[in-house]
Order: C-alpha cells, then sequence, then structure tokens
C-alpha cells in the first residue's frame, strides 16, 4: 500500500504461480471509501495483516514488496509473542526500508529533513466530491505521482524518446511493451491521511522500528521474539528507494532466529523496481526464494506462498 494498485505486481505473481498458490493483498483506494467507515492506520494495516494470515491457515509463507516490509515484521513479531498458532513459515522482505537510517535515498532524506508536520500541512488534503470518500483527509495519488517522476525524470524523458523512434521504426512489441509498463507506473491511489503520516512518522522520520521503540495498539513491537518463522532479504544494488543494507537490517532485530533459518541476498544491476520485476527477478530471485521456501524454511514443502 504505497501508493499503485495490486496489479503493479502482476509480473510478482505471474512468476510464482506456476510451483506456489499464490494470494496477494488488494487494498481499497481511500477516495472510494465513505468517512462512515471510519478511519485507517498503521495499527489497522498491521490487524489486518494478522487477520488474513490466521485466515488462510498458518501453512504459508508472507512475502512484503517495499513497504509492507515494516508492517509484515510487526504482525508476525506480535504473533510470535502470543505464540499464534497461524505464524507464517517465513517471512521473506524484498527492498523494505526496515532501517533507513543505512545508506539513505532521496526518499528517506526528505522525511528526515522536512518532518511530520510538514508533510501534515503540505500533502494531506480531502478528497472531493463526487467521490464516494468526499472529505475524507488523504496523501493524493496526483501527489505522489509528481514525486515519483521527479526522483528520476531524465530517466522517463529517455523512456519517452525511446517510444517515438520505436514508433518511428514500427517495433510494436516495444511500444507495447512501454505501454503497459506506463499503464500501471501512472495508475495511483489515495492514500488515508492518517495511515500515510503514520508509516512516515513511524518508519522514515522516528525509525521506531530498528530503535526497538515501536509499538501496536500501546504495545512494543519485539522482533527479537520471532523464533519459528525463517527469515530472508532480498535487495536490488541499485535500489535508490531503499538504499543497500536497509532491508538486511531485519537480521539484527530478528535476533532469535537461528542463523541456518535466515538468508540474505543482494541482486546485482537492478533497481527498486528489479528487485519484484522483470527478467533477473524471474531468473535469478525468484528460484532463490523457492528454494529458501522449500527447504530452509520448511523441509517439509508446502505448495503455499502469500504475495503481500
Amino acid at each position: 500500500m504505497s501508493g499503485h494498485y495490486a496489479t503493479l505486481l502482476r509480473g510478482t505473481v505471474e512468476a510464482f504461480l506456476p510451483t506456489h498458490e499464490v494470494y496477494i493483498t488488494d487494498w481499497a483506494d481511500a477516495r472510494m471509501v465513505p468517512l462512515a467507515a471510519g478511519r485507517f492506520d498503521l495499527d489497522d494495516y498491521i490487524d489486518y495483516v494478522i487477520e488474513m494470515l490466521q485466515v488462510l491457515g498458518g501453512n504459508m509463507h508472507v512475502i512484503a514488496v517495499c513497504q509492507p516490509s515494516v508492517p509484515v515484521v510487526a504482525a508476525v513479531s506480535i504473533m510470535e509473542a502470543s505464540r499464534d498458532p497461524f505464524v507464517p513459515l517465513s517471512m521473506t522482505l524484498m527492498g523494505g526500508p526496515i532501517d533507513t537510517r543505512r545508506n539513505p535515498t532521496a526518499v528517506n532524506n526528505l522525511a528526515a529533513e522536512r518532518g511530520i508536520e510538514w508533510f501534515r500541512s503540505h500533502v494531506i488534503t480531502k478528497v472531493p466530491f463526487p467521490h464516494p470518500g468526499v472529505m475524507r483527509n488523504v496523501y493524493p495519488g496526483f501527489l505522489q505521482l509528481n514525486g515519483f517522476i521527479s526522483m528520476n525524470l531524465d530517466r522517463h524523458v529517455d523512456a519517452h524518446k525511446r517510444l517515438f523512434s520505436h514508433l518511428v521504426k514500427g517495433d510494436g512489441d516495444l511500444v507495447d511493451k512501454h505501454r503497459v509498463f506506463y499503464d500501471e507506473y501512472l495508475a495511483v491511489m489515495d492514500l488515508a491521511a492518517e495511515y500515510y503520516l503514520q508509516t512516515v512518522d513511524t518508519v522514515f522520520i522516528k525509525h521506531a522500528l530498528p530503535k526497538g521503540e515501536m509499538t501496536h495498539r500501546g504495545k512494543l513491537v519485539e522482533p527479537a521474539k520471532i523464533n519459528r518463522v525463517a527469515l530472508m532479504t532480498v535487495e536490488g544494488e541499485n535500489d535508490d528507494i531503499s538504499g543497500l543494507g536497509q532491508t538486511e537490517a531485519t537480521h539484527a532485530l530478528c535476533s532469535s532466529i537461528p542463523n541456518h533459518r535466515r538468508v540474505h541476498y543482494v541482486q546485482k544491476g537492478v533497481g527498486h523496481y528489479g528487485v519484484f520485476n522483470g527478467s533477473r527477478f524471474k531468473s535469478e530471485i525468484v528460484p532463490r526464494i523457492s528454494d529458501f521456501m522449500m527447504t530452509t524454511a520448511n523441509p517439509k514443502a508446502p505448495t503455499a506462498a502469500a504475495a503481500e
């Protein structure tokens, strides 16, 4: 739930379908949710993750792609602390902002420099009529998209120059690939303001999880309680959203997981998107995750995997 719809993970799901049973979260766009439905924040997100894992019955692996890494670690920590029988067999965190103090990116620096009140006053607005969520406070999709594009403006300009060249040459295949990517990339959703602000404050400003200060419903989140769940972290060498080391930091937090049930992998030559999509993801990352699930995480080789 980082601004894009679940369809952005089409390639991720597609890569796992031949060998796994896949379930994926698809969150509601905040502008489509009436005010009467109530608020939604990071605590609610964590509650939903726990409920999903309980409903799916425990014989399962959870994969967090980018943003959900923090709430998934929190959810599993809470389940382990209460000895929940439906705790997942493993969790795989991919390009997630667990500790953004490590190799901070432009995104991380912006949050640290501005502070939470700047975000509250500059990027939060109300859903306009005639959307069902009229008057709900949100971080609107169009502002997120502006941020996505401006971070890598040169790359997007070059991509559209190449599109023009392919159109002139009549190369329909490459034109179609460009259009498919941007159809997904430019489709953004509004996020509930309380969820967005709590996430920015907890993850990017206070660094609450790596500092051992994160709470859920007033109770401390303790990753050190995790001991039944295997852990895999995946990072991209050129990731400009979650810098190298930010996801790997999970291993130090989950100190009770035995060394033989944990794996860290850095994929050479890919950026953030390449961590969960594209040719190298399919040929080099997916086989490693599958092998981890089938061996390190669970010697009995279950068939279910959950994409978060």
